[in-house]
């Protein structure tokens, strides 16, 4: 059963830094693209946005506003994908979650939450 488990979340005030971290298991990861969703506080029906990817061959893509401050990374020997926050705002608050699309199903973690505040 694939399963993805995030962790790596926190209190941190703004300007500071999380790394976070997805483990899969149930499947090798090498061959997926793989993602991390942020679900902002009160988003309407639960809506996730995308905040960064990264390519079976490790080509990112991050969403706008968060280019030059994130870092979207993975390791396939350990099954393990990475994203780093850097110099964080009130508004990268949320509970970000780990995404697999394997075919038309998309997996999920349980998310971990990311709060900035002073």
């Amino acid at each position: 059963q694939l399963q993805l488990v995030e962790s790596g979340g926190g209190l941190v005030q703004p300007g500071g830094s999380l790394r976070l971290s997805c483990e899969a298991a149930g499947t090798i990861i090498s061959p997926y693209e793989m993602a991390w969703y942020r679900q902002a506080p009160g988003a309407q029906g639960n809506q996730r946005d995308l905040v960064a990817s990264i390519s079976q061959m490790g080509n990112p893509f991050y969403m706008q506003s968060v280019k030059g401050r994130f870092s979207i990374s993975r390791d396939n020997a350990k099954n393990m994908i990475y994203l780093q926050l850097n110099s964080l705002k009130p508004e990268d608050t949320g509970v970000y979650y780990c995404q697999l699309e394997r075919g038309s199903i998309g997996f999920w973690g349980q998310g971990t939450q990311v709060t900035i505040s002073s």
